[in-house]
């Protein structure tokens, strides 16, 4: 399934589109998503330490705007934010 991941402040530099789409396993949870992300900053950026330090230290939201743990279960075709806590991480 796919996961739309929309980009608010210092993650925005992870893409000029302001979001980045996985394609992630069925019951996949917020936990992987991080793992995802920081695999994509490894490759994508050459292993940017601040850029997975905002990955590691970031919320992330639920299409109806609400902060979800790690353990949050994505659901088909989910849409979730990253939200870096103020100055980046």
């Amino acid at each position: 399934m796919k996961v739309k991941i929309e980009l608010f402040g210092a993650s925005r530099d992870f893409s000029n589109n302001g979001f980045l789409n996985f394609d992630v396993e069925k019951n996949s949870t917020i936990k992987d998503i991080r793992k995802k992300l920081i695999n994509f900053l490894e490759k994508e950026f050459n292993g940017n330490e601040n850029y997975k330090k905002i990955v590691n230290s970031s919320a992330f939201c639920s299409e109806d705007n609400n902060i979800v743990s790690d353990n949050y279960k994505i659901t088909n075709n989910e849409k979730i934010a990253i939200i870096p806590p103020i100055g980046g991480g």
